[in-house]
């Protein structure tokens, strides 16, 4: 038997262990030997973008699935984790344009054929080094099967679903009011924008009527858009615009007369209870237009400048170039009444940062109505559940208010509109929708498709409930007939210690891989999970790794301690059914069987901080303090024989979540026949 040495080191045997587990090929569940009534567990993994860099919730998601894997591999579950990237159509196009700005051109200058290429050999270069990262946390996943959403077969799973809908009539083509981003120059869904808090104002303005004097105060945060109105708004039941409902007012600058229309949509509380109408640059003004018929003015442009319509004072201008004369012109007329500070959510382009604009625009959408109604039955009916139950709530709340998904973007990467003639391409969460089914071989009728599909676990960020959980869910049961999993983790949200949220440019973020670097990769899992105790956010601390580096450091001390008491043996076999068992060895026993089914429960439900804790408690306290303590004073056969099994039933135990330090323990224990903890049973 080899001695352990006196210190755990991370870095001398993490990478070693790591090809040492690739290498067996028990990642591949082809290649696990497990009995053929075996039953399958299958993760997909979500897919970071080919521009992501690992963040402290990448980590977080990968050691919650690592764990699940683990734990089932180890109850003789037939497991596969499959990982794999997304293209992520409008970042990744925007990193190489920005290259290409250093050469001192743009996309068009090279044409769309050239800008495809070298997108291709940027993801060549760096479009897998997420996945080489989520190595070094210990993530067994089944590299053999790494999937992107730009292969060929996806690409095929993805015309194959676009072609579905189409032949359905649930796919159309039409003018609506999209969010527009100026900068890359495409439509944007509701769910990809991140609305900033802004300073700004509401500006209060005289509209005169046409007839008999007088005027109605509007109040707008946008008052360059009024060049576009077509109407004045107010709540049929607000007493103080009664009266002037149906008459007219004449639209300041512009001359144009347009009417006072009711309509319920109006918030009597905003402003003055008097909203301008502009159906061409906002959602909810077009729906207010097309009840009332009313026309529409697009007087911004897809540049972010004003129009001809606009007015020959104000053509070509930049909106907020716009802005200011509007409102200088105003108060030149006297028109303008009352400027209020007003602080309000401005949504912004996800990927660039600038501010959208929305605007009327021809677009492929794709019908909701039944769709929604499919994931929402997958979920009342209980076939898919949430954990924690309380994510369903925003998952209903959306789907109960959901319109017509725009899919069409305005960019060269991606998966093309299989329409001739189309140039646009799908939004990248349409392709992403397929990905539990599409991974497996979809459409194809695969070996791997009839096997592991549904898959069982999706373990996912909150964010993206809307984004992603609730569009696989009802396109694998339109498209595939089946749910596509059937539970959802929602992991917490990481933020800083003091509440903030965590961010590479506000300098706030923090990466997982210098925390691995610093403390090693299980203590960065211990220490991670120790905090996942089912909460909405973890305030992060490092002293929680900290915490993990001296567990991890306690595990390898105890086991150098108790290898060295019991020396060689071969075999280890249960102490229970012996007659001179102490209270301190029956006390042991105990509390090894009453933990392994409390963190088997755990587990179950999926409490993983709650198993950590458990696991924690019982092997610091009830096995070094206690047991071993006591050990030290019946030096027996027995005795060693306890501590033996103790031992390599806690490593199995710990295994998921600290792997490295225990698969490095075990592999020198002198048993004769051996291959990796990773495989062997999981305690009973």
């Amino acid at each position: 038997m080899k001695e352990l040495s006196k210190t755990y080191e991370p870095k001398k045997s993490e990478n070693k262990i790591y090809k040492a587990w690739e290498k067996s090929g028990y990642f591949n569940p082809d290649k696990l030997k497990v009995k053929k009534t075996a039953k399958k567990y299958t993760i997909v993994i979500p897919p970071p973008n080919i521009t992501g860099e690992l963040h402290m919730g990448h980590a977080l998601n990968a050691f919650t699935q690592d764990i699940l894997i683990r734990w089932k591999r180890m109850n003789g579950f037939k497991t596969l984790w499959i990982p794999g990237t997304d293209h992520a159509g409008i970042a990744t196009q925007n990193v190489v344009e920005k290259q290409l700005k250093k050469e001192g051109l743009t996309r068009h200058d090279i044409g769309q054929e050239e800008l495809i290429k070298r997108i291709w050999d940027w993801r060549k270069k760096y479009g897998n080094l997420i996945l080489e990262q989520l190595k070094k946390l210990g993530s067994s996943c089944d590299w053999s099967r790494t999937a992107f959403t730009m292969n060929p077969d996806y690409q095929k799973a993805v015309e194959t679903a676009f072609l579905h809908y189409y032949k359905k009539g649930w796919i159309y083509k039409g003018k609506r009011v999209v969010n527009w981003c100026p900068r890359c120059q495409t439509s944007l869904s509701d769910l990809e924008l991140n609305h900033e808090e802004e300073k700004g104002f509401l500006w209060h303005i005289k509209y005169p009527l046409t007839q008999g004097g007088g005027y109605i105060i509007v109040a707008t945060t946008r008052p360059e858009t009024m060049l576009g109105d077509t109407a004045v708004a107010v709540h049929p039941d607000d007493k103080r615009y009664k009266k002037l409902i149906g008459k007219k007012i004449t639209l300041p600058l512009i001359d144009r007369k347009i009417p006072i229309i009711a309509d319920k949509e109006v918030d009597p509380k905003f402003g003055t209870g008097a909203v301008k109408v502009t159906p061409a640059h906002s959602a909810v003004d077009a729906e207010i237009g097309q009840r009332h018929n009313l026309p529409i003015i697009q007087v911004i442009s897809d540049k972010g400048r004003m129009t001809k319509k606009a007015g020959k004072d104000f053509a070509s201008l930049t909106v907020l170039d716009a802005r200011k004369k509007i409102i200088d012109r105003l108060q030149k007329k006297k028109l303008l009444v009352e400027v209020e500070d007003y602080v309000h959510q401005v949504p912004h382009c996800y990927r660039c940062n600038k501010v959208i604009e929305p605007l009327i625009s021809q677009q492929w959408f794709l019908k909701m109505n039944k769709l929604a109604q499919l994931a929402i039955k997958a979920v009342k009916s209980g076939k898919i559940k949430f954990h924690p139950k309380r994510w369903e709530k925003v998952y209903f709340d959306w789907l109960e208010n959901i319109k017509d998904w725009c899919i069409s973007r305005q960019i060269w990467w991606g998966h093309k509109i299989p329409i001739e003639g189309e140039t646009d391409v799908l939004d990248t969460w349409f392709s992403s929708a397929l990905w539990p089914m599409a991974v497996l071989g979809w459409p194809k009728k695969t070996k791997d498709l009839k096997e592991f599909y549904p898959t069982d676990v999706l373990s996912t960020a909150r964010d993206i409930i809307n984004l992603w959980v609730t569009r696989m869910i009802y396109s694998s049961l339109e498209l595939n007939n089946k749910i596509p999993f059937t539970d959802v983790v929602i992991h917490a949200t990481i933020l800083t210690k003091d509440g903030q949220r965590m961010s590479k440019s506000l300098g706030t973020g923090i990466n997982p891989l210098e925390l691995v670097d610093k403390y090693g990769a299980d203590a960065t899992r211990f220490g991670m999970i120790y905090q996942s105790l089912g909460g909405q956010d973890i305030h992060f601390s490092e002293e929680n790794i900290l915490m993990g580096k001296k567990f991890a450091n306690k595990i390898w001390n105890a086991s150098r301690f108790v290898l060295q008491q019991i020396g060689n043996f071969e075999k280890i076999t249960n102490p229970k059914s012996q007659k001179k068992l102490t209270k301190d060895d029956k006390r042991i026993l105990k509390k090894l069987d009453t933990t392994t089914k409390k963190v088997s429960t755990e587990l179950e439900k999926y409490r993983f901080g709650q198993a950590a804790h458990l696991i924690y408690d019982y092997f610091w306290h009830d096995f070094c303090d206690t047991y071993i303590e006591a050990a030290k004073k019946q030096d027996n056969p027995q005795t060693k024989q306890i501590l033996a099994y103790v031992l390599i039933n806690s490593l199995k135990l710990l295994h998921p979540f600290v792997p490295f330090v225990t698969e490095t323990i075990y592999q020198q224990l002198p048993f004769k026949e051996k291959d990796f903890l990773m495989v062997e049973d999981w305690p009973k």
